[in-house]
């Protein structure tokens, strides 16, 4: 069977992953966090969003947290951006490459971004517009592709046009997510199929939650598929605050054991991994045995 020589890990715990947990992590700990995971070897490591605080609260340090990492060469530090004032922020900050996102839900559409489908391309339309004038590379996010929480079952078509528009716009690359985890291997091989008639796997990348324990397996079709761009989060973080039941993010670790044993190469170094892991498991610990002390006092 025929995989992919070499993949690139994309880490998203730094924004994915903190976006939705219940903590909210100091900027000093969350600087630390991606200085760890840059010492790792990780290429990728989506960093922040430059959305606005009373959306997503625990990223308001966003530009702080941008501008205090050490920035190692070699390594992409992405942020997602929602629209041009984003965007015009993460400029301020010299962000160098950023992520703009939509779905092809309808119904998820309006609950993420209060805005229809349409709405959001026109948005994005500006944002990519104003990055190339910047030279800043976009990165495009489809969420839901395999299934919705409002509006069920998703047209592998339907992601497909989609997926088109963001390429013909600029995007270099899109990430397909499984935003809620209810994809399977049967799923996903359909989804793949029908995309790659029209998109080449190497502007393909898979992001999978791991809601029902799929999301390795899912990810082992998309190798079968020649995709070799993978999202993950260290420690399992995350998971989507406008869609209920969606869990964290494929694990990072699990990841990079499972590609190690195809004999695939990732250049991370697994043990170090599992150090910035267990770092920012801990202090998701710490600052919620916080909160629950004050509310005992």
């Amino acid at each position: 069977m025929s995989f992919p020589k070499n993949v690139k890990i994309v880490e998203v715990g730094p924004r994915d992953g903190l976006q939705n947990e219940s903590t909210i992590i100091p900027t000093s700990i969350k600087v630390e966090f991606i200085n760890l995971l840059s010492a790792t070897g990780l290429s990728v490591i989506e960093t922040t969003s430059f959305v606005s605080p009373k959306w997503i609260p625990a990223l308001a340090d966003q530009r702080e947290v941008f501008q205090s990492i050490d920035k190692k060469p070699g390594v992409s530090y992405p942020v997602l951006v929602p629209n041009l004032k984003g965007f015009k922020h993460a400029l301020e900050a010299s962000v160098k490459e950023i992520a703009v996102f939509t779905t092809p839900s309808e119904q998820f559409s309006q609950r993420n971004t209060n805005c229809s489908i349409a709405e959001s391309l026109d948005n994005i339309t500006e944002v990519i517009a104003a990055a190339k004038k910047n030279y800043i590379l976009v990165r495009g996010y489809l969420s839901c592709v395999l299934g919705c929480p409002f509006a069920g079952e998703i047209s592998p078509q339907a992601v497909t046009d989609l997926a088109e528009k963001l390429i013909r716009l600029g995007c270099y690359e899109i990430s397909l997510g499984d935003t809620i985890g209810v994809g399977t291997p049967g799923k996903t091989k359909v989804l793949l199929e029908t995309i790659l008639r029209k998109i080449p796997p190497e502007k393909l990348a898979v992001h999978f939650h791991d809601t029902y324990g799929q999301a390795l397996v899912n990810i082992y079709v998309a190798l079968e598929h020649d995709i070799s761009v993978v999202d993950s989060a260290v420690s399992g973080l995350g998971g989507c605050p406008y869609a209920n039941g969606a869990t964290g993010n494929v694990a990072t670790e699990d990841l990079i054991y499972m590609l190690n044993g195809l004999g695939i190469n990732t250049g991370v170094d697994l043990k170090k991994l599992i150090a910035a892991g267990r770092f920012i498991a801990n202090q998701l610990d710490k600052t919620s045995q916080s909160k629950v002390n004050v509310a005992y006092r």
